[in-house]
């Protein structure tokens, strides 16, 4: 009996050329591993700073107030009343100044535009100052051209 020619197990035509370098260099990284040559990143500070990163601005899926509110301190919230002592008067009279008492919380610029909106008068400055009884006086100077006595007798009713 003649002896049988040897076959070959390998499954597929062997590749050539580019491909053959490409395979072998593939298998080659898979032994060995591809991480053994990791370099280290040199630190040239002492002190570790974090890395900027992408910050998306916020797309709310709705609104979490439903409306805005009214403003805290409007006109009348500002001025709460005219104040009608004898030193208030004499203010009045003498140094054309109407005397109030506002609210803890506004600032002369508040209680400015309140007695411009709610008495139309323009004022050169406003004093203010916190009474011991804890509430807000504001001394209001007008202008030379406006009469605080008349402003007083006519739209406060105070005189």
């Amino acid at each position: 009996m003649a002896p049988k020619e040897k076959k070959d197990n390998k499954k597929g035509p062997k590749p050539k050329g580019k491909a053959q370098a490409k395979a072998s260099a593939a298998a080659k990284a898979t032994l060995k591993g591809v991480h053994s040559k990791k370099i280290r990143k040199v630190r040239l500070s002492t002190t570790f700073h974090r890395p900027k990163t992408l910050q998306l601005s916020r797309a709310p899926k709705y609104p979490r107030k439903s409306i805005p509110h009214e403003p805290r301190l409007d006109a009348h919230k500002v001025i709460i009343n005219p104040l009608n002592t004898e030193s208030a008067m004499k203010k009045i009279e003498e140094n054309n100044t109407l005397v109030f008492v506002c609210d803890v919380k506004a600032n002369k610029r508040q209680i400015k535009d309140a007695l411009k909106k709610l008495y139309d008068v323009d004022c050169v400055k406003v004093n203010t100052l916190i009474r011991p009884d804890g509430t807000k006086k504001a001394y209001a100077r007008l202008t030379p051209d406006v009469d605080a006595l008349d402003i007083a007798a006519t739209k406060l009713s105070i005189v």
